[in-house]
């Protein structure tokens, strides 16, 4: 199994962002720090997912992956599968297809505090890269 840390960030509400992967596998660890352009906080956070799941379909396909974020907001829509903000949802919708491509993908919310190190890499994209 596969675990993955994410997050996203915004300098400004929308402004400049940035996705943070964390992902630990196979007892190795990987930093991914990806500027994003100008998107909402929360926008970040769905893309920052969006990114993970593609570096994990070139590095880990067919594995289990266990997805921790910070973000109630993307992890209740993607456990329900659906989102009533329009402008989450063609990211929801991309986020479920990729997903679908595992044998099993799934998410656990986790305090800040627990995923500084995604987070650390998210404002590390947007402070290099603008």
């Amino acid at each position: 199994m596969i675990e993955i840390y994410v997050d996203g960030a915004s300098q400004g509400n929308p402004g400049h962002s940035g996705a943070g992967v964390y992902i630990k596998a196979h007892g190795h660890q990987y930093e991914y720090a990806f500027p994003l352009g100008m998107h909402t906080s929360h926008e970040a956070e769905f893309l920052a997912v969006l990114k993970a799941l593609e570096l994990c379909q070139n590095q880990f396909p067919n594995e289990i992956l266990s997805f921790r974020s910070d973000s109630q907001i993307v992890v209740d829509a993607i456990e329900a599968g659906y989102t009533k903000n329009k402008r989450f949802q063609p990211l929801l919708t991309e986020i479920i297809e990729k997903g679908n491509q595992f044998p099993l993908y799934f998410f656990k919310w986790i305090p800040s505090k627990q995923n500084h190190h995604a987070d650390h890499l998210a404002k590390q994209a947007i402070h290099e890269n603008y």
